[in-house]
């Protein structure tokens, strides 16, 4: 693995290889789950931010602005007609 450190990083090009060292002996298994947990952790303080930020708003209110935020303006306006519709039947 190529280092990041002249890139923007404000990692010690030391504590880096380290850390890639360490990365290149998990099992490609071991290297999945870190990333899924890392992802799910990641998920839940972007909706925790959220939901602090937005006091009031419903449950469903709040996961469309998580949508807007994350995936665009588009994503979100389809799925609130959707849930709207959804809801009439």
């Amino acid at each position: 693995m190529r280092l990041q450190s002249e890139n923007m990083n404000d990692t010690n090009p030391k504590v880096e290889s380290i850390l890639i060292e360490m990365i290149s002996k998990l099992t490609v298994s071991q290297r999945l789950a870190k990333t899924l947990s890392f992802s799910s952790a990641v998920l839940n303080l972007s909706k925790r931010a959220i939901y602090r930020a937005n006091p009031g708003k419903s449950k469903s209110e709040l996961d469309l602005i998580f949508v807007r935020l994350h995936y665009g303006d588009d994503l979100a306006d389809k799925l609130k007609l959707f849930l709207q519709n959804k809801h009439k039947d």
